[in-house]
């Protein structure tokens, strides 16, 4: 059952090479699963015992299935993050190297590990703004979908010392090479002809360059997997699962998919943005509760902050903590951080806790060692918006922000079981700090 469902996860990712991608392979599953969409620009009809979603900049999306008795309701929220670290094309991108190759000119997104880059295939992906006869601007997205380009490394017979330590720098290191021809607009041309318009009609874009290896199942027992992009797909992915699998007539179950997680979250369709706030005002409006029923329905709502985690490296494991350390393949990981880093506290790991024992799932406790800095996720993110009980969770992997990740493949359908205990409860603040799930 758990292999069947991690190769079903690992066909997700290989479709979604950009969070434009990932947005629009969740829109096309909710779709095919009866959910209807709205757009912030448009009048909200919202009904009970219906299912919506909506999209921001169409890298963020927010579902959520409203329960048919929702009267003193709340929303449970799971948090998830559409995009993964990589390069992204510039602006004016081809350049010419002593009139023998093009190469493209690239910046680096989010906090990579930038040699796992080197000598792997590459290719271009993302969304392109079309302009139409009409003058409508439209976006469509683009994947080129073969091997295209590569960032060759430098032989040892030229740096003797790079196995002492390699720095490599993202101008002049960490470009990739596209072709010999030197030809002007090089790529604008490709793209038009992958997307079937002239070349003059492109006047937008927004481009990342993808790692092309393909997600592998390896291991004596076939116990582990590994993909580019699993940070955080693997939970985008278990956490769809969840909701469509799951839900209670009581609340509003949510799933918010945000993009821009890897650089910070300030963005209009990130985490730190208003967009969470913004659909759970307009979804408590459009069902006709009052001001005040809506910030009841907050005080009593709950997130689980759903991003991966660092597993105990199998050749360094003084790396991470002594005793709050995680390993693939042993359940769900609950990450907590005294300066709150990470939201879990005492409360909301406590109802992890009960959510974990109805649905059979293990938990894994995860902690930096008290003398490294760790990142941050969602959660404290999201809470500066709409401020509710959360929980900082994910799934242990290797790897983590290399262009290939490693997980356990057992470890996927424990958050779906997990997700799906969620939303098919209720969890209900009865005053502070004292809370009651109904299952």
């Amino acid at each position: 059952m758990y292999q069947n469902i991690s190769k079903q996860m690992l066909l997700f990712i290989e479709k979604n090479k950009t969070a434009f991608h990932t947005v629009d392979s969740v829109k096309q599953i909710l779709l095919q699963n009866g959910f209807e969409e709205l757009a912030e620009c448009n009048k909200w009809n919202i009904k009970q015992g219906k299912s919506y979603f909506v999209t921001r900049n169409l890298s963020s999306i927010i579902a959520f299935k409203v329960g048919e008795k929702v009267s003193d309701f709340n929303f449970q929220i799971a948090s998830v993050h559409t995009d993964s670290p990589c390069f992204k094309v510039k602006e004016n991108a081809e350049i010419h190297v002593n009139d023998a190759y093009t190469k493209l000119n690239t910046e680096g997104y989010g906090g990579m590990i930038r040699y796992s880059w080197l000598d792997r295939p590459l290719s271009i992906a993302g969304r392109v703004l079309v302009k139409g006869s009409d003058g409508e601007i439209c976006s469509k997205l683009l994947d080129i979908d073969r091997d295209l380009m590569m960032i060759p490394s430098v032989a040892v017979h030229m740096n003797r010392d790079m196995n002492k330590g390699l720095e490599l720098n993202m101008q002049t290191d960490m470009l990739p090479l596209l072709s010999e021809c030197l030809d002007e607009q090089l790529l604008l041309q490709k793209i038009a002809e992958e997307l079937s318009v002239e070349k003059e009609q492109i006047i937008g874009s927004d481009l990342y360059v993808y790692c092309r290896d393909k997600a592998s199942v390896w291991g004596l027992h076939n116990e582990y997997i590994s993909s580019p992009r699993l940070d955080d797909q693997q939970c985008v992915f278990a956490s769809l699962q969840g909701l469509l699998n799951g839900g209670n007539e009581n609340t509003i179950s949510m799933l918010a998919c945000f993009d821009n997680e890897e650089v910070g979250s300030g963005t209009k369709q990130g985490a730190a943005s208003t967009f969470l706030y913004d659909v759970t005002k307009r979804v408590s409006d459009a069902l006709g509760k009052s001001e005040d029923d809506y910030y009841r329905a907050i005080a009593s709502s709950f997130m689980l902050s759903a991003d991966n985690a660092h597993a105990v490296h199998p050749n360094h494991p003084e790396l991470t903590d002594a005793n709050n350390n995680v390993y693939m393949n042993k359940g769900v990981v609950v990450k907590s951080h005294a300066g709150q880093k990470y939201t879990s506290d005492g409360m909301s790991i406590a109802v992890v806790r009960e959510l974990a024992g109805k649905a059979d799932v293990p938990l894994q406790f995860f902690s930096n060692r008290s003398d490294k800095a760790g990142g941050s996720t969602l959660g404290n993110l999201a809470m500066a918006q709409v401020s509710m009980n959360c929980v900082d969770i994910g799934l242990a992997q290797l790897a983590m922000h290399s262009a290939v990740e490693t997980a356990g493949m057992r470890d996927t359908a424990y958050m779906i079981s997990l997700m799906e205990a969620f939303y098919n409860s209720q969890i209900v603040q009865l005053k502070d700090g004292n809370v009651r799930i109904a299952f």
